[in-house]
């Protein structure tokens, strides 16, 4: 943890040059693509909220040039990290997926980053004006987040599916004949795709028969 912290200080001053700068590091990029679940995925994205976090408690305790930046960079990628969260928990949550132990890692680590998040809001570091924008950003998008990870998973499934709907079906509606046409047979494509997936393994060749396998 110290070490990733000392890049990411080390870091910050390049990626707050960058007019689109990653949220993610190259390695928290790779575990994410490696954790297929959806709650072992928002549990990784709370530690690297946390991560954040400690990166600003720990630039709150320095007193050196370039700090608002780093500060600044940090409780951005904060904030998009959970933007992030609730994004992929309102995807998985719209298929019905079982998200109570992925929300709970997330509630939890909203509910220790909003009071460390307050009080710096409340002391008013001198440079504050900085960073103040990013960090009532930040405060708000926990503050809102903690609220939907902490609510009826069910309601909010169903309110992001129907959500989804309106809005391939506004998609849908700005298509052109030929676009319809193409992305219907896209539709078809995943759908044989999934039937294929459902059906049982067999070691049988294609035409062979069950009674022919047995002689």
């Amino acid at each position: 943890m110290k070490t990733l912290l000392w890049c990411l200080i080390v870091a910050a001053p390049l990626f707050g040059q960058a007019h689109d700068r990653d949220f993610l590091t190259a390695d928290e990029v790779d575990q994410i693509r490696e954790a297929q679940e959806p709650n072992d995925r928002v549990a990784l994205y709370a530690k690297f909220a946390r991560v954040r976090l400690d990166l600003v408690k720990s630039l709150m305790t320095k007193d050196k040039a370039g700090r608002p930046v780093m500060i600044h960079d940090a409780l951005d990628d904060f904030a998009t990290i959970i933007d992030a969260i609730d994004d992929m928990a309102d995807q998985a949550l719209a298929r019905h997926a079982d998200m109570k132990k992925g929300m709970i890692s997330v509630s939890n680590m909203e509910r220790e980053a909003l009071p460390v998040l307050r009080k710096i809001r409340d002391t008013r570091p001198k440079d504050l004006e900085r960073y103040e924008f990013v960090l009532k950003t930040a405060i708000e998008t926990a503050s809102d987040s903690m609220e939907l990870a902490d609510s009826d998973l069910d309601r909010r499934g169903r309110e992001a599916e129907a959500r989804e709907d309106r809005e391939k079906r506004a998609i849908k509606d700005s298509m052109t004949p030929a676009e319809k046409a193409e992305a219907q047979k896209e539709e078809q494509k995943a759908d044989a795709q999934k039937e294929q997936q459902r059906k049982a393994p067999t070691l049988m060749r294609p035409g062979e028969k069950k009674q022919d396998k047995q002689n």
